[in-house]
């Protein structure tokens, strides 16, 4: 039940993102509070991980994030979630999801074109603003969730 709440949070934050390339901070901050909470009064992440385990999904993604966010690569919308996401999880989740949305965005890149062309037009007209705009602002939530799925489809 904690996976599938989890699930649907991320995929709430992933098409926000798509739609209007930027994540609510009501989602990032109030997603990072719950897991905080949980983690502080179980003892355990959201998933079930150790608290030290959460510490240390937490250490890495600041050490994977801010870097590209200093390099105004990622936004911060992207490090916001993925704290909350280190809170809520375990580093094994943290790299599956970072591994997973590389990959996901290289295929991305790949099919779009000819994706894009057979999308019905509601799907088009929804998600029409990030895919013109400028390669800086294009959403990166909707390939860390990718990663995130494969890798609880990996895990699990």
């Amino acid at each position: 039940m904690n996976l599938l709440f989890l699930l649907l949070w991320f995929a709430v934050c992933a098409d926000q993102d798509a739609r209007c390339a930027r994540v609510s901070n009501r989602l990032t901050f109030g997603g990072a509070l719950v897991a905080l909470l949980y983690l502080l009064i179980s003892g355990q992440s959201w998933l079930g991980a150790p608290m030290d385990q959460a510490g240390w999904a937490l250490l890495l993604t600041l050490i994977l994030t801010l870097p590209g966010y200093a390099l105004n690569k990622l936004g911060a919308g992207d490090v916001k979630l993925l704290i909350a996401l280190a809170l809520a999880s375990d580093h094994v989740h943290i790299l599956g999801t970072f591994i997973g949305a590389g990959v996901a965005s290289v295929v991305w890149l790949m099919v779009r074109q000819i994706l894009w062309r057979h999308m019905a037009q509601r799907v088009r007209n929804r998600y029409i603003g990030p895919v013109l705009q400028t390669p800086k602002k294009r959403p990166f939530v909707p390939f860390l969730f990718a990663g995130f799925v494969a890798t609880v489809i990996w895990i699990h």
